[in-house]
């Protein structure tokens, strides 16, 4: 870039380059702004682009330059030199407003990540644009963060909520929280949480999965909602993570105590007494649990409920993929007409009802109408209908037993749709819809889709992917006091 050049006093300089700019400024603004006023001659003559092409110009080039940035970092003995314009970088950051404002020559001190894209972040303070890469997002960040560039600040923090289910080699999302809980982007955190819960199985076989810190590992053990093969997989992938990590004995052991052991078939808890090293080195922090686990299996789920609570998340399933607990269904042109399918689970968890078995019956329907919608015949005009369209419809999706039982005493089951989506080229979930017993769909099943779009972010190949889990949830029926 060119240094200053020219004998001009810096004051002289800086009210030039600021004079021309507000020149080209004002004339865009008044073009835009034309009073049309219902006169059919007027037009916006518009050259903000030469505006912008103008700005790169004085950034590249250096002309008319006020200031300068020395921007030195730990990865280079030479410093970088920016030859830049008070106006404009004050016009976006305060900061760089105070720093600016009695001297032109400012030395920053910048990591080797943010130094590496400062030339980005100043071009964006000229341009209002800029492109970053996933492993460029974090640094960006901070570089908006520290300079109060607010806009680019938030765009940033958009780019990545919208970019979770992008693929990199190393993963990014759970390096994406643990920013995100550093600056206290609680929306972010939440995306990145619920990305993670609702694509688990993806990142528990990823490199990323071993940068998983404890506190994120507890947040996601503790919730319901994660998406997983079964159990005995989430066991695996921490068995894993605390063999790499090895921490204190009290977390592994608040880790082990999280995993919900009468999930798990009582021959693979067999195989994990005797084959674990992780489950034997803890062994007397989770005896009780795997005892109980055992007991649940054995004993009829309404007898162990007599004496064991079972409404704690211990006997709740999470969303598990396997056949056992519900079925795949891709609807093929989902606009077209009403569907139907039906599929089996196992009644519950415990392997006295796992032999059992409830059929489910499963209605989709495109365009579902409420009642406040329905065709009405009115008696004015004999068979008048007033007009329906398409459009006022809306998915719906029913699920139903087939048969009741005996057996039901004492389980109710929650339902969840999965709804997978192709993001970034990998199907992903993106939707969940979760209801009880106590209801057969879901109030608000893909109420904001537009299913009748190719081009629609819920369809894949003009197919609506959905995958129905079935959860059975014991309930305790008779207290007996131990």
């Amino acid at each position: 870039m060119a240094r200053l050049t020219g004998t001009r006093p810096v004051a002289t300089r800086r009210w030039g380059c600021a004079a021309a700019f507000l020149l080209l400024l004002f004339t865009v603004q008044a073009a835009q702004k034309a009073d049309f006023s219902g006169d059919s001659t007027a037009a916006t003559i518009n050259h903000s682009l030469t505006l912008l092409q103008r700005l790169q110009e004085l950034l590249q080039n250096g002309n008319g330059s006020d200031s300068v940035l020395r921007v030195r970092s730990a990865a280079s003995d030479e410093p970088k030199v920016f030859h830049t314009h008070q106006l404009l970088l004050s016009l976006q950051s305060e900061v760089f407003e105070s720093l600016l404002r009695n001297q032109s020559v400012v030395t920053l001190y910048e990591p080797p990540e943010t130094a590496a894209l400062f030339e980005k972040f100043i071009r964006y303070l000229y341009c209002g644009g800029v492109s970053i890469l996933l492993h460029q997002a974090i640094p960006m960040h901070q570089l908006a963060s520290k300079y109060r560039v607010w806009g680019l600040q938030r765009g940033v923090a958009e780019y990545m909520r919208t970019h979770l289910a992008s693929e990199s080699s190393q993963g990014h999302v759970v390096g994406w929280y643990h920013y995100a809980v550093r600056v206290g982007d609680l929306a972010l955190q939440e995306s990145c949480l619920q990305f993670l819960a609702w694509n688990l199985s993806a990142v528990l076989g990823s490199a990323e999965w071993g940068s998983v810190s404890v506190e994120l590992l507890l947040l996601l053990l503790e919730r319901s909602d994660l998406v997983l093969h079964s159990e005995l997989e989430l066991y695996t992938a921490v068995e894993g993570w605390l063999s790499r990590r090895q921490p204190e004995a009290p977390v592994a052991e608040r880790v082990l105590r999280a995993i919900r052991y009468p999930m798990i078939a009582p021959s693979q808890l067999f195989r994990l007494q005797a084959q674990s090293a992780v489950l034997a080195r803890h062994r007397g922090a989770v005896q009780d649990l795997l005892f109980q686990a055992f007991q649940f299996h054995a004993a009829s789920p309404l007898h162990f409920a007599k004496y064991f609570d079972v409404n704690c998340s211990m006997f709740l399933p999470r969303n598990y993929l396997a056949p056992s607990w519900g079925s795949q269904w891709v609807i093929t042109n989902p606009a077209r007409d009403d569907r139907s399918t039906s599929f089996q689970t196992q009644l519950g968890p415990s392997s006295h009802d796992a032999g059992k078995r409830v059929t489910w019956n499963v209605l989709f329907s495109p365009r579902w109408l409420p009642v406040s919608l329905r065709p009405v015949y009115s008696d004015s005009v004999a068979g008048a209908i007033p007009p329906v369209r398409i459009e006022d419809g809306r998915p719906r999706l029913v699920i139903t037993p087939a048969m009741s039982s005996p057996d039901f005493a004492g389980v109710s089951f929650q339902k969840t749709v999965l709804v997978g989506v192709r993001q970034q080229g990998r199907v992903l979930v993106k939707h969940a819809y979760s209801f009880h017993q106590s209801s057969d769909e879901a109030a608000d099943f893909l109420v904001h889709a537009d299913l009748q779009k190719r081009t629609s972010e819920y369809l894949i190949d003009n197919s609506l992917h959905l995958h129905i889990i079935i959860k059975p949830v014991y309930h305790s029926l008779i207290k007996v006091k131990k």
